[in-house]
């Protein structure tokens, strides 16, 4: 391919914050340099690096490995450019991202030993639960690979804004919708676009989609957290002051087999945050129509159970109703409803809010 040709594939990689332009009009591409098998992207950032940083650079490599043949290699590099007429103040990142969160009370991670046992639809639900007993709440989507927020708010389509608290300082402003304000990686990707990130920049890019957010004061920032046990946990663990856990499960064995490795990941001594409870989902299946009757579906009292084995409080049992796969389809959680299934959510938040008093 020509350099021409890169240029123009890099121009499907806008900057959601910058008036939807692509980053060639911004300026961002310093070079492009081909050699034999190989194409590197340089990208250059302001001293203090953009909150959307990881995002561009993670598209910018899915634009050039869906335009490139699969026998060239591609890299994508960044470099600081400092403005020579800017006399902005530096600011240590660090300090100042902490500042985000210094009004944030309870830090809570929402995670699951596996997937697909529902545990963003708890999530999201408890979030807007926790707003309907009158906290101020957060959440932020910390599943980059998956981010299913924006579907299940029924948020899809907007962009977050950037707003610059100082001269060469910005921040995100989260989305805010049913009383809690939200963030997701989800807003910023287009539709349909994977992300392609080796760990540590999946790890950088959620940093910064809590870190560099304008949250306000909270009662709770809830943090959805990827399945599994893997390095973004970590990562997450060490950077962001995380008070403790509730882990979701369905009652099945196969997932409550892995529920007992993410109770140890947290309770590892080089982590040492508390798991707050142990949340059955899927408990049982209840008929709409007949909403006394139950149906085991997948097993009765497996996340009772293990939390009895464990020494870790069950703070909610969630019925597997159609209504909230619907809500989440539409993106009306049913948290909202004052069927059983809402009022499980209402009492899910409830004992957790009780546990954090």
């Amino acid at each position: 391919m020509t350099k021409e040709e890169i240029i123009l594939a890099l121009r499907e990689v806008h900057h959601p914050a910058k008036g939807d332009k692509d980053i060639v009009d911004l300026g961002m591409v310093q070079s492009v340099d081909i050699e034999d098998n190989k194409v590197t992207v340089t990208l250059g950032f302001p001293t203090r690096r953009d909150p959307l940083a990881e995002y561009l650079i993670g598209s910018s490599r899915a634009a050039l490995i869906r335009h490139l043949p699969a026998s060239i290699e591609s890299e994508v590099k960044t470099v600081i450019v400092e403005d020579p007429k800017s006399k902005r103040k530096k600011t240590n990142v660090n300090d100042l991202d902490m500042d985000q969160i210094n009004e944030v009370k309870h830090i809570i991670g929402v995670a699951s030993g596996k997937g697909g046992v529902g545990k963003s639809t708890v999530a999201v639900n408890l979030a807007v639960a926790l707003a309907r007993l009158g906290y101020k709440v957060g959440l932020a989507d910390a599943d980059v690979y998956g981010p299913s927020v924006p579907t299940m708010t029924s948020t899809e389509g907007q962009t977050p804004l950037a707003e610059e608290i100082e001269e060469g300082k910005e921040l995100i402003l989260p989305i805010e919708k049913y009383g809690v304000k939200w963030m997701s990686i989800g807003y910023f990707a287009q539709k349909g676009q994977a992300l392609i990130w080796r760990g540590p920049m999946a790890c950088n890019a959620l940093k910064q989609m809590i870190l560099q957010v304008k949250w306000g004061e909270l009662d709770f920032l809830l943090i959805d957290m990827p399945p599994g046990t893997g390095d973004i946990h970590i990562s997450l663990l060490q950077d962001i002051p995380v008070e403790g856990a509730v882990i979701v499960t369905t009652p099945q064995a196969v997932a409550l087999a892995d529920v007992e490795k993410g109770v140890n990941m947290f309770q590892n001594p080089n982590v040492n945050r508390p798991i707050y409870g142990i949340v059955e989902n899927m408990a049982w299946f209840t008929p709409e129509e007949h909403p006394e009757e139950k149906y085991y579906l997948f097993g009765k009292d497996g996340g009772a159970n293990m939390a009895q084995t464990l020494g870790v409080d069950l703070i909610g049992q969630i019925p597997l109703v159609q209504s909230i796969r619907e809500g989440g389809d539409s993106g009306e959680p049913a948290a909202l409803s004052s069927r059983p299934d809402g009022v499980a959510f209402v009492e899910l938040a409830a004992k957790l809010a009780d546990k954090l008093a």
